[in-house]
């Protein structure tokens, strides 16, 4: 009769062994991918050509004082009040209608055509020109606007 298994031994490959079977999978590896790693090598190729490669790599070596000097560029003054800017533009717009804005963005485009349309006319406006247009519904509407605005606008600039 048999003897009972009274231990296992777990197969454990030498350093040696584990190299070869890296290299058989990277070579089937290799093999499976030739077309994509031919490309890859093209690609870093026409980059060493342009000389992309090179200042890539001094672009890496030179990290430290590269951020120092974007750091220095971004804190200057200039630069801080356009971004500032451009945050309280952008909540202003927030707090607008978009509705309301598209169609008083569609109106400047029309109202532009119209100045073009007058400007190549070189027709003079006289005195009663401006009172009779009064009464037009278009420009009675954007002259209430205008005043409007504009009262707004003073109300916006009071400082308190």
């Amino acid at each position: 009769m048999a003897s009972p298994i009274a231990s296992i031994k777990k197969y454990k490959p030498s350093e040696e062994e584990l190299k070869q079977q890296k290299l058989e999978a990277l070579s089937s590896l290799l093999a499976e991918n030739e077309q994509a790693l031919n490309k890859i090598f093209d690609i870093v190729g026409e980059l060493h050509d342009t000389g992309v490669l090179e200042a890539a790599d001094s672009m890496l070596k030179a990290k430290e004082q590269i951020a120092k000097i974007a750091l220095g560029q971004v804190t200057r003054e200039p630069v801080t009040n356009l971004i500032n800017n451009l945050m309280g533009a952008a909540a202003a717009l927030t707090s607008l209608d978009p509705e309301f804005t598209n169609r008083l963005l569609s109106g400047v485009s029309t109202g532009v055509d119209e100045g073009n349309k007058h400007l190549q006319s070189n027709k003079k406006i006289s005195v009663l020109d401006l009172v009779k247009v009064l009464n037009d519904p278009d420009i009675n509407r954007a002259i209430g606007f205008g005043i409007h605005f504009m009262k707004g606008l003073g109300k916006g600039l009071k400082e308190e």
